[in-house]
């Protein structure tokens, strides 16, 4: 059994994808919205695919995807996204997600 310890920015990398996919799965689900929908889910796939025992040798490609699809979400709001409380917080968030993984790369 593989006992895996997660560091603090790892920690904090799988809160940010959490938060982010919850807000777009909270908006996409009432609503009907399938991008949302599945924007929420390609965001928990990736981060459970960047810390999968399994996966690990792909650690450094899963993590580059997850910053683009990231970048991405980002620039789709900035063309067709509301602005409000809820979409700025969420690209806080994140911006904040693309930055801890850049520096868990650099590591």
């Amino acid at each position: 059994m593989n006992n895996q310890k997660f560091t603090p920015l790892q920690i904090a990398i799988i809160l940010l994808v959490v938060a982010t996919a919850a807000v777009h799965l909270a908006l996409g689900v009432p609503n009907g919205l399938p991008m949302f929908i599945l924007n929420g889910i390609g965001y928990l796939v990736l981060v459970a695919a960047l810390y999968l025992p399994q996966l690990r040798q792909y650690q450094t490609y899963t993590r580059w995807a997850l910053i683009l699809y990231t970048a991405v979400t980002i620039i789709g709001w900035v063309a067709i996204g509301a602005r409000n409380m809820v979409g700025y917080a969420d690209k806080l968030i994140e911006v904040a997600l693309i930055a801890c993984l850049f520096i868990e790369g650099r590591k």
